[in-house]
């Protein structure tokens, strides 16, 4: 018996994040449709977890797509890269004009670009996606950011917001709104993921500062970020925070934070931002930093040879632990300014580059519920961006301009503590160069580029008049002897 065309919507790929996303659309009353290449896969689901009247189980992709009403909406759960395409290929001799493909991974946003025009050239939609808040957001609420073939949007409009995380005073407003065309909905993800790098850093930084430089133990660390949760900080990865820290090893004495190896991992997206960020020529130097600490972190056997022939301070306990803990947190928040500013200020010149609308303060409540980095903090972002919508920089909006002020005592002293005592913070010293190199109306580069021009005759521009110029610097020179001291 052929498929009945009666599901809202298909999902290809049913892993975890597949799975959960599809049982979160399947709850909020829209019949889905889902495959996945293996069959015993898709049928343990539906026999399983999915054994509901919701979810229809298929064993081709054929069926999938004659499971569905039209205009036919197909979402890939696959991971990204040949996989994606591989499927497009076989949906477009399948579906009919008008029809949308969904993708929902982690894709770099120039294979979203390219496959919407090349999606589009077929005559379907597409919509590339980004998906934040892992297994339970997908479960839940996640946030989403969806881009693409605008007329595809009111398509799935009433499904993706349905499935949303919600937030605002009612608990109503989704964390999901149309991005841009083309790649930047994936764009905006890559980013809120580079973001998530650089808040994660940050918080390890605090976490080695107090344990190390306050000799905090990690019940005393469990309480400073319950406390830091309830003001300016809070946010998931804060809570989050607090809560390791009161976890006991089921499998020894102690915590089980103290158990883990010290080596991170990545799955590339801080990497994508970092490496775009060098191609725009603007300076997202705080997720660079963390992509590197993740670096030198996976470097433990290296480290661990290290450590026993190069020398450093003795670590010593600060005198003043109560005060050290403010001080911290309030370096911490203006990194995490510091370091949210350089996320937009990349956002806005990806916007330029290829021509995407992108609403700032939108993008900011999209972050609000669901995802990793979601905090109270991207209220404040939305604010500023809805009473100043081509704000140049984060820090000049006042709220952010006056926090940065407030904070920045502590800040240099907790950075210059850390050197002082040869504890590692690369995302606080960082994001503190960079708010030094930003508010600094003149800085050396008239040096590097009277070097460039001296060894390479790269040329220059001058400060008194216009147009480019070039010296014989052998010639003008004058012999140090003739210097006076």
């Amino acid at each position: 018996m052929p498929p009945v065309a009666d599901c809202d919507i298909g999902l290809v790929g049913l892993a975890v994040m597949g799975e959960n996303l599809a049982l979160n659309i399947a709850s909020r009353g829209f019949k889905i449709a889902v495959y996945n290449r293996t069959q015993s896969v898709t049928d343990a689901f539906t026999s399983s977890r999915g054994n509901q009247p919701n979810v229809v189980g298929c064993h081709t992709l054929e069926d999938l797509v004659a499971s569905l009403k039209a205009p036919r909406k197909v979402m890939l759960m696959v991971k990204a890269g040949p996989a994606v395409d591989a499927i497009i290929d076989q949906l477009k001799g399948m579906l009919s004009p008008g029809d949308v493909i969904i993708d929902g991974g982690n894709t770099l946003y120039s294979d979203t670009e390219r496959r919407t025009a090349d999606v589009e050239a077929a005559g379907l939609q597409y919509i590339g996606t980004g998906v934040s808040g892992g297994e339970e957001g997908a479960l839940k609420g996640p946030s989403m950011m969806p881009g693409g073939s605008k007329s595809a949007w009111p398509l799935v409009q009433p499904i993706f917001q349905a499935i949303a995380a919600k937030v605002g005073p009612n608990g109503d407003i989704p964390c999901c709104d149309w991005v841009g065309p083309r790649g930047a909905g994936h764009y905006v993800k890559m980013v809120h993921n580079g973001i998530e790098y650089g808040d994660m850093q940050l918080i390890c930084e605090a976490y080695a500062l107090l344990k190390h430089g306050a000799g905090l133990s990690n019940d005393q660390l469990a309480h400073v970020f319950d406390e830091w949760n309830q003001g300016e900080l809070d946010s998931y990865l804060i809570e989050i925070t607090r809560d390791i820290f009161t976890a006991l090893d089921p499998d020894g004495d102690g915590h089980l934070v103290d158990t883990i190896l010290d080596a991170a991992g990545a799955k590339g997206t801080g990497k994508w931002m970092s490496q775009l960020a060098l191609d725009l020529g603007v300076p997202s130097t705080l997720v660079t930093e963390a992509v590197y600490a993740r670096c030198l972190s996976a470097l433990k056997d290296q480290r661990v040879r290290a450590s026993s022939v190069l020398t450093g301070p003795e670590l010593p306990t600060h005198a003043d632990p109560k005060t050290f803990i403010e001080q911290v947190r309030q370096a911490l928040y203006a990194s995490k300014i510091a370091s949210y500013a350089q996320g937009f200020v990349q956002l806005a010149a990806a916007a330029a580059e290829h021509n995407w609308p992108l609403d700032y303060g939108s993008i900011a409540m999209l972050w609000r519920g669901g995802c990793i980095i979601r905090a109270q903090f991207l209220e404040r972002i939305a604010e500023a961006y809805r009473e100043q919508p081509n704000l140049e920089n984060l820090m000049l909006a006042p709220y952010f301009t006056e926090a940065l002020a407030k904070a920045q005592d502590s800040w240099r002293h907790v950075v210059a503590t850390a050197a002082t005592i040869g504890i590692p913070v690369p995302a606080f010293m960082t994001a503190l160069a960079y708010y030094d190199g930003y508010r600094h109306a003149r800085l050396p580069a008239n040096l590097l580029q009277a070097q460039r021009d001296y060894f390479g005759a790269h040329t220059y521009k001058r400060l008194d008049k216009e147009g480019t110029f070039h010296s014989e610097w052998l010639e003008i020179r004058r012999p140090i002897s003739e210097v006076a001291k």
